[in-house]
């Protein structure tokens, strides 16, 4: 009698650990897709949408403490919702993205002649033996002070926006074209018509 009980007690020990074996594969097959599509998003999405591409690494942790519990039925739900997540993460992303450019693309359009202007100003400003009504020394200086660091921050703004840092690269774009604005004003050009001649010395 305690032989067959004891054989019985065996047999349930074996179903259990068959269940739980049987659990295990498709759930590691379910974290490996989950990684590799947590990983697949990583480098746009963590500097495009960092809040959501974290809160999508934090559930792939949960999924992985499951796992090494032994909760393979959790982690077979969890990786699979990651997989979903991680296609709404790369939808947001690319939005931002889409955003970014099209932000981008408007100061490429207007910073660039912002600073041709400027910089024929100067340069007629400053082939001048005398400088015209309201223009002096100090402002002149001010200026090219002001066109060289848009210059500067501007070749900045185009390698950051190379090299995927679109958040800075606009940071950058922006405040060259709040400088360039501001320069413009000293030198009496409006921002809007980029480009203009020096005024003529006064008689």
């Amino acid at each position: 009698m305690l032989k067959t009980a004891w054989k019985s007690a065996l047999v349930l020990v074996c179903a259990a650990a068959l269940a739980c074996n049987s659990g295990k594969a498709p759930a590691e097959a379910a974290m490996k897709l989950a990684e590799e599509a947590v990983n697949s998003v990583r480098g746009e999405a963590e500097k495009l949408v960092p809040d959501d591409f974290k809160s999508l690494s934090d559930d792939l942790n949960v999924a992985r403490d499951q796992m090494t519990k032994g909760d393979y039925k959790a982690a077979l739900a969890s990786a699979q919702a990651i997989q979903q997540k991680a296609n709404d993460v790369t939808a947001k992303a690319k939005a931002k993205k889409d955003e970014l450019t099209k932000t981008w693309a408007n100061l490429s359009a207007t910073v660039p002649g912002m600073i041709d202007g400027i910089k024929t100003t100067v340069d007629s400003l400053s082939a001048m033996k005398k400088l015209p009504k309201g223009m002096d020394a100090g402002k002149l200086a001010a200026a090219k002070e002001g066109l060289a660091a848009a210059q500067t921050t501007w070749g900045e703004a185009q390698e950051a926006f190379k090299a995927g840092n679109w958040s800075d690269a606009l940071a950058k774009a922006s405040a060259v074209k709040d400088k360039a604005v501001s320069v413009m004003a000293t030198l009496g050009v409006s921002s809007s018509a980029g480009a203009a001649p020096a005024a003529a010395p006064a008689k």
